[in-house]
């Protein structure tokens, strides 16, 4: 018998995939750990399962590369939970013993690990950890709302820990006016910010009562939670320093016992900033003294209101701290959204995330409750968000919204009208700041309202309906730098349309002249054939291109699939379209209906 196709003699060293690639029951051999272990590991340091090409295993086995494997080998942290289990089992010992004492001292004395060195590993710079910061901003406001849970350990404990860790950073975006973008969608609420120039997106689910499934595997989510909440504490706590705050934080007992962290951590900003930039008056005063006089401060501001929840106070005490510190021209934008704007909150609407995005943009917000700014009865107010159909007792002096023309306000940076949103009302459509329309080819008619709105907000010049943004660019830019008249930037976007059209004509002469049909002839032809008739498919266009032939299998393939790509959009795009003409036909039958009663 001859010998098998991939024989290796004994002693032989292995090469190509085999050499580079282990199975994940190679790689515990080689750690020496549990699965469990090995698991955490593999999640702090950031080692991910690889697909070689070849799989020198099968296809039924998980394969990391093998210096992942050597990476995780040499670390510290390794040790660390090997010492770890042989403790667990002395205390599985004395358990077993019965020696309850030396059990309980046992577990009085065990050992911890910390990821600081792993988080320093893993990210060098700041820059480096705000760019990875979505998963966890999404992770930890996640587990800030679930319940407590022992069966899968999830402890009192690390909830707290979460909403703390929540609560301090949209105090910081909110009090640095960060926010960009708001959109609320049935998984939650979806915010983007911007910090030292890195776009940060994460979700936030809706303060409901969250149902636990047994399809998940917490052990492995709660692993990454560990990560996740030691990662936003550098950063918070690097955050908070940029700005010359002491972290953490030492929040109010009063207002947190109300469940009023954020406003209370908004105080926090404004009093440790006061005590930063006051200098000591005696410089041997002993430690008590200086606590006592921060309490103090901070009580003072609590009871007599200090213009700590004025629009724009912790900016002002950060420029007078550090002269460095500058705003961009859309963080000044977003400072002055909601200027001398006092909103107040009623008990239905969701009072966290909009006592989160208000103060984000330079409004004064309050709520139904102890512990409040003011009273609902206060003639100040300019807005109250209300989200139900009726109304009892109105006051004349403000205006009465649903809390969605607050978001759609911030993705606008403009000031909507009211009346659409006002209660009782259906408001328009939620339209979603992350997606570009002029991309996706359908541009809702509330985007072109808002549009407009923007444009009357800022003077600026629009293009005439019917045509495109692309076809009048040059000359709009002109137009809009007083280079040339209206009349003039109308024939220079007609010729250019023009010239497109020569273009294109000439292009497909080209084609005809490339396949051997005289363009005469089949300028005959397509006059005596309807002018509704329908476009031809995607793959007789591309099977008419004469390049498409010159293209390797591999670029045909991407051409295709883009080609694809396009087909699918427009067919969605003909989707909404046809959505939009029934709604309109379902209003106007509604419409004729009403009146046909009326008569």
């Amino acid at each position: 018998m001859g010998k098998p196709k991939h024989y290796r003699p004994p002693g032989k060293k292995k090469e190509g995939n085999a050499a580079r690639y282990v199975t994940r029951s190679q790689a515990i051999k080689i750690l020496q750990v549990s699965l469990s272990d090995f698991r955490k590991l593999c999640i702090h340091k950031g080692v991910f399962p690889r697909e070689p090409k070849k799989k020198v295993k099968g296809n039924h086995h998980t394969y990391y590369h093998l210096k992942d494997v050597m990476y995780i080998l040499h670390d510290p942290l390794l040790e660390k939970f090997r010492e770890i289990r042989a403790y667990q089992r002395k205390i599985k010992k004395a358990k077993a013993k019965k020696n309850d004492e030396l059990a309980k001292l046992l577990l009085s004395r065990a050992p911890s690990y910390r990821l600081d060195m792993v988080i320093r590993d893993r990210y060098p710079t700041f820059i480096d950890a705000l760019r990875d910061l979505d998963d966890p901003l999404t992770m930890v406001h996640l587990f800030a709302m679930l319940p407590a849970i022992d069966r899968l350990k999830i402890e009192v404990k690390r909830i707290h820990n979460c909403r703390r860790l929540c609560h301090e950073w949209q105090a910081y975006i909110s009090r640095t006016h960060k926010l960009r973008k708001a959109f609320v969608a049935v998984k939650g609420i979806y915010y983007q910010a911007e910090v030292d120039g890195q776009k940060i997106t994460w979700l936030a689910p809706h303060a409901r009562q969250q149902v636990l499934t047994d399809d998940v595997d917490f052990n492995v989510m709660l692993t990454f939670l560990e990560f996740y909440e030691a990662l936003l504490g550098f950063v918070n706590f690097q955050l908070y320093h940029s700005v010359n705050v002491k972290y953490p934080p030492i929040l109010d007992p009063r207002l947190e016992a109300l469940a009023a962290d954020l406003y209370a951590l908004s105080r926090y900003f404004d009093a440790n900033h006061r005590a930063v930039v006051q200098e000591p008056q005696v410089a041997g005063s002993s430690r008590s003294e200086q606590e006592q006089e921060e309490s103090d401060l901070r009580l003072a501001q609590l009871q007599h209101q200090l213009p700590a929840n004025e629009p724009g106070a912790l900016m002002h005490l950060v420029q007078d701290a550090s002269s460095e510190i500058e705003e961009d021209e859309t963080t000044r934008n977003c400072k002055i959204l909601f200027q001398n704007k006092k909103i107040f909150l009623s008990r239905e609407v969701p009072r966290e995330s909009l006592l989160f995005v208000i103060p984000a943009f330079g409004g004064i917000v309050s709520w139904e409750g102890d512990g409040a700014p003011f009273a609902e009865s206060d003639d100040s107010i300019t807005h109250q968000i209300v989200d139900r159909p009726t109304q009892g007792h109105v006051y004349l002096s403000r205006e009465y919204v649903q809390p969605q023309w607050v978001y759609d306000c911030i993705n606008a940076r403009i000031i909507l009208p009211t009346e659409p949103y006002m209660v009782g009302r259906d408001p328009p459509p939620h339209l979603s700041p992350f997606v570009d329309d002029e991309a996706e080819g359908y541009v809702p008619d509330y985007a072109k309202t808002i549009r407009q709105l923007q444009a009357a907000a800022k003077s600026d010049i629009q293009p005439l309906p019917g045509t495109g943004n692309d076809e009048l660019d040059n000359s709009q830019n002109m137009l809009a730098e007083g280079f040339i008249n209206r009349t003039e930037a109308m024939e220079a976007a007609e010729k250019k349309q023009e010239m497109m059209l020569l273009e294109k004509q000439y292009h497909n002469e080209l084609k005809m002249e490339l396949q051997g049909v005289s363009s005469i002839n089949k300028l005959n032809s397509e006059d005596t054939k309807s002018k509704k008739q329908s476009l031809p498919d995607v793959e007789e266009q591309s099977a008419e291109d004469p390049s498409r032939l010159m293209m390797s299998r591999k670029k045909r393939g991407l051409y295709k699939a883009i080609e694809m790509g396009k087909q699918q959009k427009k067919e969605r795009v003909e989707k909404l379209k046809e959505r939009k003409r029934n709604i309109e036909a379902a209003q106007k039958s509604e419409k004729k209906h009403r009146k046909a009663q009326v008569s």
